[in-house]
């Protein structure tokens, strides 16, 4: 584990071989996630690219199923159409014209991981060889910020089992790079906190147009922007709060998000729009893996759960984040320092245990936040164990229901596996809000300490 710094001191330093070292088991796991989905492709293909024989008993059977592979056969990917600009969503609900699930630059990693394929297993080749570089890069920057904990990433169950299970790596990259650019900065000349948490609310709104859970952190680092820093270092003399500097950080991920969205909203407003309403229509289901699913289900027809979760799910997200914040202020006012790091990882918890769909390639959001605070490794364990049951359970739970075999609850272990994943990762994500809170960053700020100013005015 990382040894403990005072506030003001430096980590010792974390030499070029052992960063490297981490770099190098970082991409021996990202090699070993590859080889866990391409045991589904091939030997043979039909006349649509697809593998065969046998791909859905063979992808939830064996466990090696990827949404990568699974979309490129129903989204238009195999067509090779460019993403959004012609698209829609038809009156069965189902995207059409080259529309993918996810915001617009998720789709053109897509559409590029596509261009040279003829068939999903090519297409998983070439999407891992357009990702792997996020996952190196993120192993990188953990090991420069949070050294040999890093590893916590690098040897990471998650990492296999998920690394090429979705687009997930180049949003993970962007919120690791925003907290690496705030207490690192970048180049070699110290840079003031404005200036660091502009360009982390540039790669949060670059994140953003990924997925959408980076944007979760600007609140929480506008707060820390807010308060000046650690210990309120950054802020002009004579000044309490920098109500501008907290204004510009949040308008700088909006314009960024709102620049990346445009050309599409201009080019083809339908096909952007029908992304969005995709997710937002999307039903609470045996496929979501959300607590919603299995504590609602047995008790009320569909429809009525339908409509509850649509209302109740926003609301008790909304609601921890408030709680996130209002707790991360509490400590504020108690050490002197915004803990934006750890607000943000709480409501991260907030979002994966509320949401309507927890889906398994989440748990790579959480993992960084191992790295990044001080918790217990028996908590790191814990929720490793958790998702790999789920992560493995719930492919055998639906190879059963799918091909006839006993799926009950006292048939086997697998549907036993999803009970203990939805559960215990709800159980430890709930614990985890509240460690989180309490945790502390496993590296030091760089800036240089100044006198916080006690006349309590507000900046203009």
């Amino acid at each position: 584990m990382p040894e403990r710094a005072d506030a003001g001191s430096r980590l010792p330093r974390f030499g070029r071989v052992a960063l490297a070292a981490v770099v190098l088991l970082s991409g021996l796991t990202l090699f070993a996630g590859f080889l866990n989905k391409d045991r589904c492709t091939g030997p043979e293909f039909d006349q649509w690219g697809r593998s065969a024989p046998d791909y859905e008993r063979r992808n939830k059977a064996e466990v090696c199923y990827s949404d990568i592979q699974h979309l490129w056969i129903g989204r238009d990917i195999d067509r090779h159409v460019f993403p959004y600009v012609n698209g829609s969503m038809n009156s069965k609900g189902m995207l059409v014209g080259g529309v993918v699930e996810y915001p617009v630059l998720t789709g053109l990693l897509i559409w590029a991981g596509a261009i040279f394929a003829e068939t999903d297993a090519a297409f998983l080749l070439f999407s891992a060889l357009l990702m792997a570089p996020f996952g190196l890069a993120t192993g990188w920057l953990l090991g420069k910020l949070s050294r040999w904990r890093a590893l916590v990433w690098a040897l990471g169950p998650p990492v296999v089992l998920y690394a090429f299970h979705n687009w997930d790596l180049p949003v993970v990259f962007c919120a690791v790079a925003a907290v690496y650019v705030v207490h690192r900065g970048w180049g070699r000349r110290e840079r003031p906190l404005a200036d660091r948490a502009l360009a982390a609310s540039v790669l949060l709104g670059i994140g953003f147009a990924f997925k959408l859970y980076p944007a979760v952190f600007v609140l929480p680092l506008c707060l820390y922007v807010l308060t000046g820093g650690p210990g309120g270092r950054s802020l002009p003399r004579g000044v309490r709060y920098d109500v501008a500097g907290a204004v510009r950080v949040a308008t700088a991920s909006v314009v960024t998000a709102v620049l990346i969205n445009l050309p599409f909203v201009v080019a083809g407003f339908e096909g952007w729009q029908a992304s969005f309403a995709f997710q937002g229509l999307r039903r609470v289901d045996i496929t979501t893996n959300s607590i919603w699913f299995w504590s609602m289900r047995p008790f009320m027809p569909d429809e009525t759960m339908q409509a509850l979760v649509g209302l109740l799910s926003p609301v008790a997200i909304m609601a921890s984040f408030a709680l996130a914040c209002r707790l991360g202020w509490r400590r504020y006012l108690a050490e002197g320092s915004y803990p934006w790091v750890a607000v943000s990882a709480a409501m991260l918890c907030g979002f994966l245990l509320l949401h309507k769909v927890h889906s398994p390639q989440y748990t790579l959001w959480l993992v960084p936040m191992f790295v990044l605070l001080r918790v217990d490794w028996g908590w790191v364990a814990a929720y490793f164990a958790a998702d790999v049951a789920m992560g493995i359970g719930i492919f055998r739970w639906f190879y059963a229901i799918e091909f006839g075999e006993p799926s009950g609850i006292y048939d086997g272990l697998a549907a036993q596996a999803v009970v203990i994943g939805v559960w215990g990762r709800a159980a430890l994500l709930v614990a985890l809000f509240l460690v989180f809170l309490k945790s502390e960053v496993t590296f030091t700020d760089s800036t240089p300490s100044r006198r916080r100013p006690a006349t309590p005015t507000t900046a203009d």
